[in-house]
């Protein structure tokens, strides 16, 4: 399934809603060099396509040709699907027909029900693989410590345990006080 940003499934499910899936206009808190970089990945992705656009009927206008005619921009069938709405004209659609959704999903591809694992896993040789070492060790690690291994300041430190380590990697990081040491953190 293609991975959407919260600004690209935005443009995708209003256009579901429009007449001809029409994706403008775009939020009005996308403008400019934004606006462009979003939908150029959504036309590389297939999520968008580029049609002529009718201006004698008021239709929006996405950029102009040079030739006096404008393009629009619509949702495409791969567009729909990513946002899981199953295009109309699926079941007639031609059997080579290369944006049309299967049925079936992939074996390794995620249902609804099924959520995806989370993947992330930190590179080797980074501070933060440096950081993960020494709070696995058997004696953890202090902030003092950490900051003397990685560089970092305090508040990076403990940005990087609550941020990194427990939201993104899900990992449960543990502190005691200890004598002589101060606090010392560990993952559990």
């Amino acid at each position: 399934m293609t991975k959407l940003s919260d600004t690209q499934a935005l443009i995708l499910s209003a256009a579901a809603q429009r007449p001809e899936h029409i994706a403008l206009p775009l939020p009005a808190s996308l403008r400019g060099g934004a606006a462009a970089k979003v939908v150029g990945a959504m036309l590389a992705k297939g999520l968008l396509d580029e049609v002529d656009a009718d201006m004698r009927n008021g239709e929006l206008v996405w950029r102009e040709t040079g030739d006096g005619h404008g393009v629009t921009l619509i949702a495409t069938d791969a567009g729909l699907a990513a946002i899981g709405i199953e295009p109309e004209d699926a079941n007639s659609a031609p059997a080579g027909a290369t944006n049309a959704p299967t049925k079936e999903p992939a074996p390794d591809t995620p249902t609804e029900t099924e959520a995806a694992p989370k993947a992330r896993t930190p590179r080797e040789g980074t501070k933060q693989a440096t950081m993960i070492a020494m709070l696995r060790a058997p004696d953890g690690a202090t902030i003092d410590e950490i900051m003397a291994a990685t560089g970092w300041q305090s508040h990076t430190v403990r940005g990087a345990m609550a941020g990194a380590l427990k939201k993104k990697l899900g990992l449960e990081v543990t502190s005691e006080k200890v004598e002589d040491r101060g606090r010392v953190y560990r993952i559990a």
